[in-house]
């Protein structure tokens, strides 16, 4: 019972946390130079015109009443239509959000399970040879920018070497082969990021339980090493782990902006930037909370899981 009460108090705090953002998100776009009229009608529009097309697309109305009107259509599930091309916001990203599940998940797919085996590998060989190859491996990476590994990672492998293709594109029907092809330069361009974070944070979670006197008992008593790992660290070790992968994972919704639009991914990052260039608010606030949400279920989904690890967390 009294996990379960947590529980919905991390999901209130997740609603309240979702809200304030989108009073913030709106505010802050509102401030943006320009707007969607000025924007569809170009320089060269009269001060006349762009009045008339901020009346229809009410822009004109004040800051307040736009607010609730666009909050109430996001709730209702209808975010409003796009000013630039008309459709349905909610169609739009209908469109796009399925790619960027697929290429998050994928790149998930082959994270994880280099991360953790990096971070329990050198967290078990701590001070050796092996575990400061791997720290001066996973620093490195941290300390490379998303940016420049994409751009490098396009020069080489699409430019040079010519093994993979620059842009991904996915045709309409694709062989397994066509598909590991056009998706490799991005998921490593992300996993080069994200495995690093994920493993140093293992490395520390499991490296924590490896000192608890849980750990020399049972090495007393005769356990070999491995048994030691699987049967009592790793289930200790669960929540931070958990913690670890969800955090790194939430990293991606930083990441994949700068990724979708290098290897012109037709993903709901890229949207953001085309709708911020054409100034095209409903379907910017629309895509931002889309991340936003995706941020929060994260983290709400490692709260739960570091809680069901380990329940004495429910009492703090």
């Amino acid at each position: 019972m009294r996990v379960g009460l947590l529980i919905l108090k991390r999901l209130g705090a997740a609603l309240l946390t979702l809200w304030l953002v989108s009073l913030l998100v709106f505010i802050l776009s509102s401030m943006l130079p320009g707007d969607a009229a000025s924007e569809m009608l170009g320089q060269s529009a009269t001060p006349e015109a762009v009045a008339a097309l901020r009346l229809k697309l009410g822009l004109d109305q004040p800051l307040y009443v736009r607010y609730f009107q666009w909050l109430f259509g996001l709730v209702s599930g209808h975010p409003g239509q796009s000013m630039i091309s008309g459709l349905p916001v909610a169609e739009i990203i209908g469109t796009r959000l399925p790619k960027s599940l697929f290429l998050a998940g994928l790149t998930a797919l082959v994270s994880v399970p280099v991360s953790l085996t990096i971070g329990i590998v050198s967290a078990i060989y701590r001070n050796s040879f092996i575990d400061r190859a791997l720290n001066v491996m996973t620093l490195s990476m941290v300390a490379v920018p998303e940016f420049l590994v994409a751009t490098l990672s396009v020069l080489v492998f699409a430019v040079s070497l010519r093994w993979l293709p620059a842009l991904t594109i996915i045709p309409d029907v694709a062989d397994p082969a066509s598909i590991a092809r056009a998706y490799a330069l991005p998921v490593m361009t992300l996993c080069f990021v994200v495995v690093a974070q994920m493993a140093r944070m293992t490395r520390a979670a499991v490296a924590d339980q490896l000192d608890q006197p849980y750990v020399e008992m049972a090495v007393l008593k005769g356990l070999t090493k491995p048994r030691v790992i699987l049967r009592h660290v790793l289930p200790n070790a669960t929540g931070p782990i958990v913690n670890a992968v969800a955090l790194s994972l939430s990293y991606l919704l930083g990441g994949v902006v700068i990724v979708e639009t290098v290897f012109n991914y037709p993903g709901v990052a890229s949207l953001i930037v085309d709708a911020v260039t054409s100034r095209d608010m409903p379907l910017l606030l629309a895509c931002t909370m889309v991340f936003c949400t995706a941020y929060m279920v994260l983290v709400l989904i490692a709260d739960v899981a570091a809680i069901l690890a380990n329940p004495r967390l429910a009492r703090s």
